[in-house]
């Protein structure tokens, strides 16, 4: 049986070929192309290979899924009119998502299409948790806190559980920080609270994302003409670090720049993943364990750093030699939060949240 795992994000399509044998799931292959390169790209890469060329099963990743969804789906035409009905909650991923569905539909018309959803995950999280301070009825109407970046963090904690078992039921703070970011309080092995909220636009500042926001901001930019095609823009593909910065939405690249404006685009984006790992900490009363994940939070090690240097007061101690070496664990033996370096794998999730979830039979 061969499986295919599309996982569409902000900037590019990861995209992972696997193979069931003897009940067995292997990667076979690995892809990331860009936004434009598409299905098209891909469908040709597995026809050099005769075995992978049609693949019985596509799995796709959908960012948002509402409440609709707690589990692993088949995307039939019904389960895609709904899905397209949200889009307006994530117009960053959700259009693209659903493109890229269509598009593997028509490649791939006789495997099973099954979406996987990023909000799934924190549906674990408590009505109180999710509720804004607006009138009871907008709750009703699906005004409330989704979060998102669950099939990574559903990963995450399940490889960080495997090798470190009494963390099962522990305290702990997930920092998924890659183009896109968020935080998770994954405590008892579920998640408590997150830092993104109704839209992936929320808490940390992202590559092109503003993350946290006064509300009056939108309100006096509203009153002063920009419409909301503008606005929308502007909060999704203008601001983050790009914004801040005005030079790249890239952290590695400011990194590398002696510009001032450069400088303060990082100290933002430190200083708020440390404010929301310490609301997070306090949402679960403590913290055992903080891990960095993401492509910013398992390769930059100065990043790392410089998120550390501002939680000693948590009592979280980072020991310089592990972190350059982008070890397992990378806190100091006198650090009282253990602090670790898992890397995500989404594709991996997603297959099998295919097949434990009972949707595909092997």
């Amino acid at each position: 049986m061969s499986i295919l795992a599309l996982n569409g994000g902000s900037a590019t399509i990861k995209a992972a070929s696997f193979s069931l044998r003897d009940g067995v799931v292997q990667r076979i292959a690995a892809w990331n192309v860009g936004r434009e390169e598409g299905v098209d790209y891909l469908s040709r890469e597995l026809s050099k290979a005769p075995e992978l060329a049609a693949p019985d099963i596509v799995v796709h990743r959908i960012v948002h899924g509402a409440d609709h969804f707690a589990e692993a789906t088949e995307l039939t035409d019904d389960v895609m009119v709904l899905l397209r009905k949200l889009e307006p909650l994530a117009p960053l991923h959700q259009p693209f998502n659903l493109d890229l569905v269509e598009e593997a539909r028509r490649a791939w018309p006789l495997a099973q299409h099954i979406g996987c959803f990023d909000t799934a995950f924190h549906q674990t999280q408590s009505d109180l948790q999710r509720r804004y301070a607006l009138p009871r009825v907008f709750h009703e109407r699906g005004i409330k806190h989704y979060g998102f970046h669950g099939l990574s963090y559903a990963y995450v904690s399940r490889a960080l559980f495997a090798r470190e078992p009494a963390l099962r039921e522990g305290r702990v703070v997930i920092a998924h920080l890659g183009s896109g970011a968020s935080a998770c309080a994954v405590q008892c092995g579920v998640s408590v609270a997150t830092s993104m909220g109704f839209s992936p636009l929320d808490g940390l500042v992202m590559g092109t994302r503003c993350g946290q926001l006064d509300p009056g901001v939108l309100l006096h930019l509203l009153r002063e003409g920009m419409d909301v095609q503008a606005l929308e823009k502007l909060l999704y593909k203008e601001s983050g670090l790009l914004g801040v910065s005005g030079i790249s939405p890239d952290l590695q690249v400011l990194l590398s720049s002696d510009d001032l404006q450069a400088e303060q685009a990082i100290t933002l984006f430190v200083r708020r993943c440390c404010e929301v790992i310490a609301a997070l900490a306090a949402s679960m009363q403590g913290i055992d364990a903080l891990v960095f994940t993401g492509g910013i939070g398992e390769h930059q090690a100065e990043t790392r750093a410089y998120i550390m240097q501002r939680l000693g007061w948590l009592g979280a101690y980072m020991d310089e030699a592990r972190n350059t070496e982008h070890s397992w664990c990378i806190s100091a033996a006198n650090s009282r939060v253990r602090v670790f370096v898992v890397p995500t794998d989404e594709e991996q999730e997603m297959v099998r949240q295919a097949f434990e979830e009972r949707r595909v039979s092997p």
